[in-house]
């Protein structure tokens, strides 16, 4: 998409965020890494019956056909672990959201020349374990080889990328593994080639490297690094050998880029009560980010993969110019939902934000940093607790959700716009935790 220079009004339009930071390094916000978890699921229908895709997605424009949404069964499948099916089949169900087509149109041509195969319509699966599913890998598939695993025909490989973060990546639980990295992977793959991590912490670098080999698939990551900027760069550097034992293990066939940071300036100034990106507060932060960033160069310099890009991501107009000076690309956060705008408006906006304000700012600068939406999306629920249900003009539903996706995600495309969706699935933790639509803002159901 393209933009202009750096617009200051837009800076009181919507800072992206409604929860605060902790000191911990563990972000509390709809962009940070601790609000990135998913819950795990596991399936009852076997898609081994189902037709896999015949022809796969391509840049001309197609027919999607409606089709009643089935309930999608990922066995999971782990070649590294011989103990991994048994894990498997002992595994909670996971419900899941997929969007697919229109509830009233029998095909939908995406504008750009894009089949936009995932919509929404939200299904769930029997949460009572059925023997045949559990008991054996789908039909067809090899357990000992997660790149044989079965396609779900409804599901057409159509976002540019999706913010994901697997579950339990959060200190000090660190609860993931590879099992269900490597399901959410081929999941994944259905949908986009291109997703971003938020951090590094509790080994998902080298999980989501690890799940992409062993499944084979066409995938390339953002890793992430989320310093804090209270605890003197011990996140910072404990991510780092995160990201550096991942690199030595898995290469960097990969791996895109390095983001180091994520709303780092927006939480340091919004602490300290200001909200100038370039004022005092943010040249402060932009001080500790900067190192950062000249670090991790160095390190994949001294590790013989500078190709591998270094970037920043922030909300949407508290990007800091000398920040962004010093990366390769940069990732805005632009929510049309926090900045009060109908459902209607909200494909449109998003463009013209991130237009005028990030992609301005960007060109305005002497090296001229690749931009990205880093995350967008549209919240499909509430919870009682610090209720929310709309933000002003629109509600927050699963139909408004559809509606975004078919106008932004069109409209991406066209423009040649990369974007990260927000996000792969809900978070019900946060809807105890923080309340209103923070655990809403999934393609996917949770558990």
């Amino acid at each position: 998409m393209q933009q202009s220079g750096y617009s200051s009004s837009m800076q009181q339009v919507a800072p992206y965020r409604d929860t605060p930071t902790t000191s911990t390094g563990t972000p509390n916000d709809p962009s940070g890494l601790a609000t990135h978890a998913h819950s795990p699921f596991d399936s009852s229908h076997d898609l081994s019956s189902e037709p896999t895709l015949r022809n796969p997605p391509t840049n001309q424009a197609q027919p999607v056909p409606y089709m009643s949404v089935p309930q999608p069964g990922y066995q999971n499948i782990e070649s590294r672990n011989s103990d991994w099916l048994e894990q498997s089949q002992r595994a909670s169900k996971r419900s899941r959201r997929i969007v697919i087509g229109s509830v009233v149109a029998l095909i939908i041509l995406i504008a750009a020349g894009v089949a936009l195969g995932v919509t929404l319509s939200k299904k769930s699966s029997s949460n009572n374990s059925s023997s045949s599913s559990s008991s054996s890998a789908p039909a067809g598939t090899n357990p000992n080889d997660p790149s044989n695993f079965p396609k779900n025909s409804a599901l057409v490989n159509s976002f540019y990328g999706i913010a994901y973060t697997p579950l339990g990546s959060q200190l000090p639980d660190c609860g993931n593994n590879l099992t269900e990295v490597i399901e959410d992977i081929q999941l994944l793959s259905q949908i986009t080639t291109t997703i971003r991590l938020y951090g590094a912490d509790c080994n998902q670098s080298s999980l989501v490297l690890a799940a992409i080999q062993a499944t084979k698939v066409n995938m390339s990551v953002y890793l992430g690094n989320y310093p804090d900027a209270t605890d003197n760069g011990a996140a910072y550097e404990r991510q780092k050998g995160e990201i550096q034992t991942a690199l030595q293990q898995y290469g960097a066939a990969n791996v895109v880029g390095v983001t180091v940071g994520n709303e780092f300036i927006l939480d340091y100034i919004t602490s300290a009560g200001q909200t100038d990106p370039n004022g005092s507060a943010g040249q402060a932060a932009a001080a500790m980010l900067i190192p950062w960033i000249s670090d991790t160069r160095s390190m994949l310099s001294s590790m013989g993969m500078s190709n591998i890009l270094v970037g920043n991501a922030d909300a949407g107009s508290y990007f800091n110019n000398e920040v962004l000076s010093a990366v390769d690309y940069g990732m805005a956060n632009v929510h049309p939902w926090f900045a009060n705008q109908s459902i209607n408006d909200a494909a449109a906006w998003t463009a013209d934000f991130f237009n005028t304000t990030d992609f301005a700012l960007a060109q305005s600068l002497s090296n001229k940093p690749k931009m990205f939406i880093a995350e967008t999306g549209w919240p499909t629920g509430s919870s009682s607790f610090n209720a929310n249900p709309n933000d002003g003009p629109s509600l927050a539903s699963a139909q408004n959700l559809q509606i975004f996706i078919d106008t932004f995600a069109c409209q991406a495309t066209k423009n040649g716009t990369g974007y990260f969706f927000f996000e792969f699935s809900d978070e019900p933790w946060k809807n105890v935790t923080y309340g209103g639509v923070e655990g809403y803002w999934g393609l996917f159901d949770a558990k």
